[in-house]
């Protein structure tokens, strides 16, 4: 089938050329010239506006946005609404959040515009490995991309499918991110208590390559913990600083509304926020304290 894809950056480029793979007909459109060349480089046909974009595509039209999730999202719809007929689709393909996406749906539904949520999960292995496809939205509408999901998906019927209504697709996979924090952060500590046993003097490469087969805590974020450690054993160079997208906070959020306990989440945000504290003031504090009520030594910078 024709798609439009609007973002043509890592995540939009990769998915615009395995569907091009998959026999696909993929117009692409990028606000910057150099994504667009890049991508005429790899066979997307580029269009060098929306409105060429749109004048390219058969009717009913379906349009894939990925672009950074908020205003800029609001914003390309708002240029995309007049150029878009009654039942074309606009697929939102990157990581709002939920009630923006169900206020969306409802918005463009006045018009006949059909709006699907998709939660996209597979980064830069996508292209070579497929997207895991989490869908919100009109089952209709669903059904008519069946072809391009498929193609996107690791297979045809894996890795993919419609989770509920308008929003839902975004909250599964904003759930889907607050997961995947815990688990890096639980693989973080454990590598961390390895390494700092000096007396043992573990590999943790090794170590990492003999718990991705036949062990409980094998995964494919093991296997990419392993390939991390053959590359840089000692994360020279890599600063201890850790930046969140934002799925997990508002997963945490979303817990505390909904009365879910969700320490190992929770706590791994808040550990993401500590990596950025380079001159913590709690912990200067926390210093002086001891040495209040204990007389114990306070280390000096």
């Amino acid at each position: 089938m024709d798609i439009g894809m609007i973002g043509l950056g890592r995540m939009g480029a990769n998915m615009a050329e395995r569907l091009l793979r998959g026999g696909h007909r993929v117009h692409g459109f990028d606000a910057v010239e150099a994504a667009r060349d890049a991508a005429k480089a790899r066979g997307i046909a580029p269009a060098e506006s929306l409105q060429a974009l749109i004048a390219a595509l058969p009717s009913p039209r379906a349009v894939w946005l990925m672009v950074p999730a908020g205003a800029i999202v609001d914003d390309t719809i708002a240029a995309l609404r007049p150029l878009l007929a009654r039942g074309d689709i606009v697929i939102d393909g990157g990581n709002s959040r939920y009630q923006d996406s169900m206020r969306r749906a409802e918005s463009l539904a006045a018009d006949g515009i059909r709006y699907v949520d998709c939660g996209t999960s597979g980064g830069v292995w996508g292209l070579q490995e497929g997207y895991s496809l989490m869908l919100g939205g009109d089952e209709a509408a669903i059904e008519a991309l069946h072809p391009i999901l498929k193609t996107l998906a690791p297979s045809a019927d894996q890795g993919w499918g419609r989770v509920g209504p308008s929003g839902a697709g975004h909250f599964a996979k904003m759930v889907h991110n607050g997961i995947e924090y815990g688990l890096m952060q639980a693989y973080a500590e454990g590598f961390a208590i390895l390494q700092r046993k000096q007396d043992f003097a573990f590999d943790l490469h090794q170590v990492a390559e003999i718990w991705r087969t036949g062990s409980v805590v094998r995964s494919w974020l093991l296997d990419l913990t392993a390939d991390a450690l053959a590359k840089n054993p000692t994360m020279e160079g890599i600063a201890p600083w850790v930046s969140d997208s934002g799925e997990g906070r508002w997963t945490v959020a979303e817990a505390i509304a909904l009365d879910v306990p969700a320490p190992v989440i929770t706590l791994s945000l808040l550990e993401r926020l500590r990596s950025r504290d380079d001159d913590s003031f709690a912990d200067k504090l926390l210093s002086a304290m001891r040495n209040q009520f204990g007389g114990h030594a306070v280390k000096k910078e």
